[in-house]
């Protein structure tokens, strides 16, 4: 009899708790809220709080301690796939602007089938949207490197990141990781993107601190204030005004039977409705590649106490006027998402599952790399080309790089898997 007591107290405790964490998500996400209207833009940064959910909590948890909760918690050819061997700063966001595309977006999709196999149709494919282009990122890196700091304010999630003005008035949001795992996360997720063609994640530069340099001097008090640490390195990410937030489509939602290239089900959607999907086909594969859970994934997780999660705004992604996605707090991939693999991968893996239409491109970039077996060694060379300061902030371990080629190998795996489903069904 006192066994069944305890176990019953034990089962309210719980119980308790997971109230007392939901409550405490929805008063966060409420303040936040409050926040961005009234500044009319959304900062690209980390998310608000480390507290709000239970897998937000982990980050900030020392790399030994989340090992153990991580613990206890619970060769063919593609046919006809080719290998390919700051708020003023938002001025000159989008080089590649495409005013005929923009125009076609509001109004339904009558150029023809918008899928063509598993793949989005070639149409689609030319009209879709380059967010940041590398000649735009190669420009606001220079430009980033280039002046001096002379503001830091609040205005990128946690108190530990902040917002930097630059000479020339353009911002970036400045992130000071709480361990090495989430300015690594961050930065090396953004360059994974670069290597598949995905350009939808703002410019990324890293820093080191010195307030004895020209670059930090003028913000040498505010820096002692943050009690950041002299020569950290950080991550400095271009900011962008006038964001919304973006709920996640019907097709992805729990209730449906998925993202299907099945002409009944996008042929009677808008162009910018096609549009938007492609980036969220872009967006899971990436997510599912660094394993990132804070996003897309987390409110898979989250189903177990919200089921209206799917309903509200995802996690970490946000929209331009334009209807650009923006993906931003990438801090935890990579790094930290592989250390807790085991949480959270029947998750990804069901995110990942529930979609079977692609674009081509970055699928021919994920062929590249399953058949030639060398991730590791052309994102490492991307990186240290592309960052003075790579060798500062250190590169994946073997294990982590082992990862990484293998969700490469299983992503090409599952998108044969589409593709002999769909062609038996005469897609």
């Amino acid at each position: 009899m006192r066994a069944v007591s305890a176990n019953l107290l034990a089962l309210l405790f719980l119980c308790t708790c997971a109230s007392v964490f939901y409550v405490w998500s929805r008063l966060e996400r409420y303040n936040t809220g409050l926040q961005l209207t009234s500044r009319g833009s959304a900062d690209i940064g980390p998310s608000p709080d480390l507290s709000a959910k239970t897998f937000r909590a982990l980050l900030a948890v020392p790399v030994a301690q989340r090992l153990h909760l991580g613990g206890i918690l619970d060769a063919h050819n593609l046919t006809g796939v080719a290998d390919q061997t700051g708020s003023l700063g938002i001025r000159d966001y989008h080089m590649n602007v495409d005013n005929k595309g923009s125009a076609q977006r509001g109004v339904p999709a009558k150029l023809g089938s918008p899928v063509e196999g598993i793949f989005w149709s070639e149409w689609l494919e030319d009209t879709f949207p380059v967010s940041f282009s590398e000649e735009h990122a190669r420009a606001w890196r220079g430009r980033a490197r280039g002046h001096r700091i002379v503001r830091l304010e609040p205005g990128c999630g946690r108190i530990s990141n902040q917002l930097a003005t630059f000479s020339d008035r353009s911002k970036a949001c400045v992130r000071y990781g709480i361990n090495a795992d989430q300015v690594q996360g961050e930065t090396l997720t953004y360059y994974l993107a670069s290597l598949l063609g995905i350009t939808n994640l703002p410019p990324l530069i890293l820093a080191q601190l010195n307030v004895d340099s020209e670059q930090w001097a003028s913000v040498r008090r505010r820096i002692g204030g943050l009690q950041w640490s002299e020569r950290a390195v950080v991550s400095l990410t271009q900011w962008v005004a006038n964001l919304t937030g973006v709920i996640t489509p019907a097709p992805l939602r729990q209730e449906s039977k998925g993202l299907r290239p099945l002409r009944g089900e996008l042929g009677n959607k808008t162009t910018a409705e096609l549009l938007e999907l492609m980036q969220w086909t872009d967006l899971i594969i990436l997510d599912y590649l660094s394993a990132n859970f804070d996003r897309l994934v987390s409110n898979l997780f989250s189903l177990q106490w919200d089921s209206r999660v799917m309903e509200r705004e995802t996690n970490n992604l946000l929209r331009t006027p334009r209807g650009d996605l923006v993906f931003i707090d990438n801090e935890a991939g990579l790094v930290h998402g592989y250390r807790v693999l085991d949480m959270w991968e029947k998750y990804h893996s069901t995110v990942l599952d529930s979609v079977c239409v692609f674009r081509k491109r970055t699928v021919q970039r994920v062929i590249e790399l399953h058949r030639r077996r060398d991730t590791r060694t052309r994102l490492l060379e991307l990186y240290r080309d592309s960052e003075p300061l790579s060798p500062e902030l250190g590169f994946l371990s073997d294990e982590h790089a082992g990862v990484l080629q293998s969700r490469i190998n299983r992503l090409y795996k599952h998108i044969l898997h589409c593709k002999v489903k769909y062609h038996q069904l005469g897609v």
